[in-house]
């Protein structure tokens, strides 16, 4: 067996991916395609996409990464719901509880699914919002009454949320479950890094490419934990100097009240930002860019494995489905 070879990259695409329950989506310049890998074989299922004319607010800077971060959730959620379907494994065993029962009679099939993706999107957020961002906040704010720096309570802050970000990469990336759900990962990784290297999109190639991506969301969520800490402690700083009173509070719960409530009001600021380094760095390539990428690629360890030749045939047909008609569309 030759020996994987890291990926010789010739261009930048923005065609990214996920990985489905038996099946990987992807996202191309105009189309999103979902394949799902079922016992009578493929079933490939491809949309255009809805995306903002050239000159829709939507697409300004800062902007548009709220707007993508949330299009790419609602999306996400959709294909993986629709996998659920399609896979032999869920499909078949699935048996709609009394509630869902109850709500498909209220409503139509169409207006269902748009509930039930909302609700699964919000508590998707939210869960994140309490487990990455709440939680570390609260621990953290317990060491205003000894620490005066924001800049010291911030780096607290910052390090209990990479603890946690980390004990909860390694404690999923070890569930049996999302074991073959991280090998899809990492065949859409492979035929991604395959496409930009120019190679045929053939197994053998695609099989000897990293699993490793630069422009990964894992990396993405790294970026946003990690300026998130610059963002409040400058935040933090300009809202004492604005309002001194707050400093003779500090040790107390409204104090600490006040802190956790203006950070979450700036996670849409640090979701833009982080949005905009990301395409910055997908773009450029130099040391720092690699230095500023390394701790993401590291992490994908935990959320990629190597996948099996069928898994990567998912993964060229999801891509092969998506690209553009014309040659370089898909250019980052």
């Amino acid at each position: 067996m030759k020996k994987q070879q890291p990926s010789q990259e010739k261009f930048k695409t923005m065609i990214g991916g996920q990985a489905l329950i038996e099946g990987i989506m992807m996202r191309g310049p105009v189309k999103d395609a979902v394949v799902v890998r079922g016992k009578d074989g493929m079933t490939v299922e491809v949309k255009d996409r809805r995306i903002p004319k050239k000159n829709s607010p939507l697409r300004w800077p800062l902007i548009r990464g709220v707007y993508n971060f949330f299009d790419a959730q609602v999306t996400g959620v959709k294909a993986l719901m629709r996998s659920a379907d399609l896979s032999p494994e869920e499909g078949e065993a699935a048996s709609e509880s009394k509630f869902e029962q109850w709500l498909e009679k209220k409503m139509s099939s169409e207006k269902f699914q748009q509930v039930l993706i909302g609700i699964a999107v919000a508590m998707g957020l939210g869960m994140s919002v309490v487990l990455f961002f709440l939680l570390p906040m609260v621990i953290g704010g317990l060491f205003d009454r000894w620490i005066n720096s924001n800049l010291g309570v911030n780096l607290i802050e910052g390090v209990i949320r990479m603890l946690i970000f980390l004990g909860y990469m390694i404690l999923i990336s070890r569930m049996s479950e999302m074991k073959r759900l991280f090998a899809y990962h990492g065949a859409e990784h492979k035929t991604i890094r395959c496409y930009e290297a120019k190679l045929p999109l053939t197994v053998e190639n695609v099989r000897l490419q990293t699993r490793l991506h630069p422009r990964c969301g894992t990396s993405f969520l790294l970026v946003v934990m990690v300026l998130s800490i610059l963002v409040f402690s400058v935040a933090s700083s300009v809202l004492l100097a604005v309002a001194p009173g707050l400093e003779a509070m500090r040790g107390t719960f409204l104090y600490r009240l006040i802190m956790i409530v203006c950070k979450l009001l700036l996670l849409p600021l640090v979701v833009s930002v982080s949005y905009e380094m990301n395409r910055w760095v997908g773009r450029t390539d130099n040391l720092l860019t690699r230095i500023l990428t390394a701790p993401g690629m590291w992490f994908q360890y935990f959320t990629t494995n190597e996948p099996d030749d069928e898994m990567i045939q998912v993964g060229i047909t999801a891509l092969q489905a998506v690209l553009p008609e014309q040659e370089g569309e898909d250019r980052w």
